[in-house]
């Protein structure tokens, strides 16, 4: 059964010691089913021998194929539910399903009876406490819906796999770092309960180990923030845990416990003002505000969110309240699913050839130097939305796009992966205007030199079938220190400087710069710019030579717009890299140049730097029209 349903290298994979062939059967099983029933029976027809028939080919199969067969068949089908939109044939809207077959009232007494007695021992462990943080409840549907142990097994292998960071590799690491979790909120968290029950232990199962704990384990003496109202209080035992960034969630994330009752047992909050001991104590742990006489202790409990006194940032803070309530919903959701999208994952993994309309986009990648052994490569994605399909509601024209990728080695070893969705939302009465234009989307990867693989796909939500592939090899260049080098030259119709406390985090953002690129088919092809809009480009030198006597550098860098017609330089300046920073071997080169005076036409940019110290010479061109 195996044989005929994947390829003998996926037998020889999933048949290694280290995986039964049984729970391989039901990944392939998922893949064929992806296909719809035509593609599965087609499957199944390849497999007989010319001049068999059905009858007799039905024959040879034994009774525990059949058996295996079925019961990966029902547990992949519980998943594709999850995935499944309604218009598929065959998914959870189709009445001419056979799984959909609507049940009488005592099948589904007697259905709901088996579950209960079934859903015992292991599997209701598994369901309740050991994933009980992380599933979704379609997964926990699809699950509850299945009626033997062979379906549950096939389920709970298919159900780590989504989430496997190297699905192709025989070791789960999301699991075992899961099952680690547990063990250590256990260990550290327990209250009168076991720690995988509490709240810190919930948030530390999804999320792993803040990037740092403001601890106060037996509460005392506090001096409040001005955005909590300023003064000295008293507070009982509480914990902030700091996350730099959870995907999902968003930046610079504070997740708040309180240990109210002095048990140990600390449990979430978001009313920053329920840690003061001394909140309803009258006089007590006065507010800035409270002290001056500017503000009474009895105007902290007017409704609202919190019961923080009133103090400089009280206005702001009310604004926020409504963030705060979102953040702490999306906190209590399961974590996002790396690869929760079966189907995308299909067609990175076995590079198949598309049935459907194919998606376009185009894919841009650059090269910049964060340390000797480490580049950052950008890859950017710009989507047309005259390619998504956009769904009308409520006077809101709504767009989503689903993006998953992977990066690996020439030996297939996955070394990187992303996965997001991008949302378009659109005033109808704009929609027809905003047809022309271009969603991008931005994921910057750290890798090591070498030459790799990207793979990429997306999928229009709104539209199942309409699903795009992208897939090209690249070379990550070494940075040598004795040899002067460059970033890539990145051409960008948006540039523009960000504040301090951003460097280096967010979308689009390298360093101090936030950058948009030009996007095109291919990057050799010339980047599109309008005579009402600047040309941006953005540049990295590294590796400049130091003088021994001034300790300055000494490069000349030279910038020109060259007609590509004629050959003639429409535009040049130089500048010396002392300007941009005398003392240090590495700058960066950010230019604009209004394009309202160039005469439509083809061009290219070039940006040559001549280092007097070491002598080396470099230059980076990139090609543009003005239309």
């Amino acid at each position: 059964m195996l044989n005929r349903l994947c390829p003998p290298s996926a037998v020889r994979f999933f048949s290694t010691p280290r995986r039964r062939v049984f729970p391989a059967a039901a990944f392939c099983l998922v893949s064929s089913l992806l296909l719809g029933n035509g593609g599965f029976a087609r499957a199944q027809q390849s497999a007989q021998p010319a001049g068999t028939s059905d009858t007799q080919a039905a024959s040879n199969s034994t009774s525990a194929d059949m058996s295996n067969a079925q019961a990966n068949a029902k547990a992949a089908q519980a998943l594709l539910d999850v995935e499944r939109p309604a218009s598929d044939v065959g998914g959870k809207n189709d009445p001419d399903s056979p799984l959909n077959r609507k049940l009488s009232d005592k099948e589904r007494f007697n259905q709901q009876k088996d579950l209960r007695q079934e859903l015992k021992g292991p599997y209701k462990k598994w369901a309740t406490q050991d994933v009980r943080w992380i599933i979704t409840d379609q997964e926990m549907k699809a699950f509850k819906s299945l009626s033997n142990d062979e379906e549950r097994d096939a389920f709970i292998e298919q159900f780590w796999q989504r989430r496997n960071p190297d699905p192709e590799s025989p070791e789960n690491t999301f699991r075992d770092e899961h099952y680690r979790r547990i063990e250590y909120s256990n260990e550290h968290f327990p209250a009168g309960k076991p720690g995988w029950m509490t709240d810190r232990g919930h948030m530390y199962i999804a999320y792993g180990k803040p990037d740092s704990i403001d601890s106060h384990p037996s509460g005392g003496s506090y001096d409040r923030p001005m955005d909590e109202g300023g003064g000295q209080t008293s507070t009982f035992p509480f914990e902030i845990w700091h996350y730099r960034y959870l995907e999902g969630i968003g930046d610079n994330v504070d997740i708040e416990f309180v240990d109210t009752c002095m048990c140990g047992d600390y449990h979430m909050t978001i009313d920053r003002s329920e840690k003061d001991a001394l909140l309803h104590v009258p006089g007590a742990g006065q507010t800035l505000y409270e002290q001056m006489g500017q503000a009474k202790q009895a105007d902290r409990f007017k409704g609202g969110l919190e019961n923080l006194g009133t103090g400089p940032m009280s206005g702001m803070q009310q604004s926020k309240e409504f963030d705060r309530l979102e953040r702490y919903a999306k906190l209590q959701a399961p974590p996002i699913i790396k690869f929760q999208d079966l189907k995308l994952e299909e067609f990175l993994s076995t590079h198949k050839v598309l049935s459907g309309p194919f998606f376009p986009f185009d894919v841009r990648t650059d090269y910049v130097k964060v340390t000797d052994d480490t580049v950052l490569m950008p890859i950017t994605i710009q989507i047309k939305n005259r390619d998504i399909t956009f769904q009308t509601k409520d006077g809101v024209s709504k767009g989503e796009v689903h993006i998953i990728g992977r990066v690996s080695t020439i030996t297939d070893k996955i070394v990187q992966t992303f996965e997001d969705t991008v949302e378009v939302p659109v005033p109808s009465e704009l929609l027809p205007k905003l047809m022309n234009n271009s969603q991008l989307y931005w994921k910057a990867m750290p890798l090591r030199p070498g030459r790799y693989r990207i793979d990429i796909a997306i999928k229009d939500v709104n539209n199942a079938d309409h699903i795009g592939t992208w897939a090209q090899g690249v070379v990550v260049p070494r940075y040598d220190d004795d040899r002067l080098s460059a970033s890539s030259l990145i051409l960008a119709a948006k540039m523009e400087k960000v504040a301090s406390k951003e460097i280096g985090t967010g979308n689009f953002i390298i360093g101090n710069t936030k950058l948009l690129p030009t996007v095109t088919a291919n990057q050799t092809q010339p980047a599109i710019f309008h005579q009402n809009q600047n040309l941006n480009f953005w540049m990295q030198v590294y590796n400049l030579g130091i003088n021994q006597d001034s300790k300055k550098n000494g490069a000349m860098i030279d910038y020109s717009i060259i007609n590509l017609a004629d050959g003639k330089t429409i535009f040049n300046t130089q500048e010396s890299s002392a300007t941009l920073g005398a003392s240090s071997d590495q700058i960066t080169l950010a230019k604009t140049v209004p394009l309202s005076s160039v005469p439509v036409g083809k061009y290219s940019v070039k940006v040559s730097v001549n280092d007097g110290v070491t002598k080396q010479e470099i230059a980076q061109t990139a090609p543009f029209s003005v239309e």
